[in-house]
């Protein structure tokens, strides 16, 4: 059910604060903000206005907006912390404590019996002032089972709108998430938020592993940024999530903005889209291999599971290489409006290849060698090999 109707808590402007290199202004906060409510998530998770004096403003300052995502914010199960994001006008308050035995010992001592206490005083507080309201423990998958169950039973007789279960560290695997999601399934009522952390490389499977066991909501940060190397990346959950029902996803995000939204993002906080991010980096609908060309060329499916025109984007054929096909060679000689018969371009083809073993060549040089293949002589092609050069028909340049 869950993997039809899941909702995105997108925490960029809280999570993604903790990255390293994160500083928003209040502006670009706000710019982030109506981006991704443009491109459709659920809800935007925010900084706890507890941490400073311009968290506050700008906790409040967005959830003016008028946004059509509800706004969170972030807090303690502590009921000051409580009346103060309750002052900020948000949709919803998250509210946390630690659970795993090494949380308790080392960071705020408190058995799991004043845990339960704590979490009554202030969920039963959030309620009776009418907003949205989840209790979600920190570290979940350190923590005894008994334990947990005993705090989320507890709350969801409150009658939280949804329970978290936190991957804080990143140490859980698919399996372990689907098992605790599914037990717990078992024992609430209320929805389930799933928030993994990406230190074992698991955060996407994790997530989609929630789902799977009966997770109504996963948090999700612009390229995944967060405390240490972050969290499930929104577009590695986009892609993941349109696999599986790409007309639901379609229909609920609009797609092509998720470029806009990573660049503006990267830009700010100083890093680079990587090459194979998901969707959007730059090799991501590129294809080099002969065989895979061909495939391409006769049926994109064949070797793509999304399609780049519904995320706005296009292929690329690369064909400047020694593992190039010639069907590939021949797609790129009708682009540019050339007549070549297939003995041409097999034997351009054979051409490029050999040349690619001398040295790297750029789409300009296999363009160049394209356009004059007919009026180039035999014996200047075979200078061009022996030396590694490649002439450019008159007034053009590479």
């Amino acid at each position: 059910m869950s993997l039809q109707n899941f909702a995105i808590i997108e925490s960029t402007l809280r999570e993604g604060e903790q990255f390293a290199g994160a500083f928003f202004t209040p502006d670009q906060k706000v710019q982030i903000a109506e981006m991704l409510d443009a491109f459709g998530v659920e809800y935007i998770e925010m900084t706890s206005p507890v941490a400073s004096s311009q968290s506050f403003e700008d906790c409040r300052r967005i959830a003016r907006l008028g946004l059509k995502a509800k706004t969170l914010t972030h807090i303690r199960c502590r009921m000051d912390d409580a009346k103060i994001a309750l002052d900020t006008g948000v949709d919803g308050i998250d509210v946390l404590f630690g659970t795993s035995s090494i949380l308790r010992q080392f960071s705020h001592g408190k058995s799991i019996a004043q845990i339960i206490d704590a979490a009554i005083e202030v969920v039963t507080y959030i309620k009776s002032q009418g907003v949205e309201v989840r209790f979600s423990s920190e570290d979940s998958f350190r923590s005894d089972l008994v334990d947990l169950l005993m705090v989320y039973r507890a709350v969801d007789e409150l009658g939280v709108n949804r329970v978290g279960i936190a991957d804080t560290v990143g140490v859980a695997t698919p399996r372990q998430v689907y098992d605790l999601v599914s037990t717990l399934r078992g024992v609430v009522h209320c929805d389930i938020e799933f928030h993994g952390h990406n230190d074992t490389g698991c955060a996407i499977a994790n997530s989609f592993a929630a789902l799977e066991a009966g997770a109504t909501h996963v948090d999700t940060s612009v390229l995944g940024i967060g405390e240490r190397v972050g969290i499930t990346p929104l577009g590695g959950l986009i892609a993941r999530m349109y696999t599986v029902n790409p007309e639901l996803v379609k229909s609920k995000y609009n797609l092509p903005l998720l470029r806009d939204i990573e660049n503006l993002v990267a830009d700010i906080v100083g890093i680079q889209v990587p090459f194979n991010n998901y969707i959007t980096g730059y090799t991501a609908f590129t294809h080099k291999a002969g065989i895979h060309a061909k495939g391409i060329l006769n049926n994109p499916e064949t070797y793509e599971i999304l399609k780049p025109e519904d995320f706005g984007l296009t292929r690329y054929i690369h064909i400047a290489h020694r593992l190039t096909g010639w069907n590939a060679v021949k797609y790129r000689a009708e682009q540019l409006g050339l007549s070549l018969t297939d003995q041409e371009i097999k034997e351009a083809t054979a051409h490029i290849k050999a040349l690619a073993d001398i040295k790297p060549l750029a789409m300009e040089d296999v363009d160049a060698l394209l356009r004059n293949w007919r009026s180039t002589p035999k014996e200047e092609l075979e200078e061009q090999l022996r030396t590694g050069q490649i002439n450019l028909p008159r007034g053009e340049t590479a």
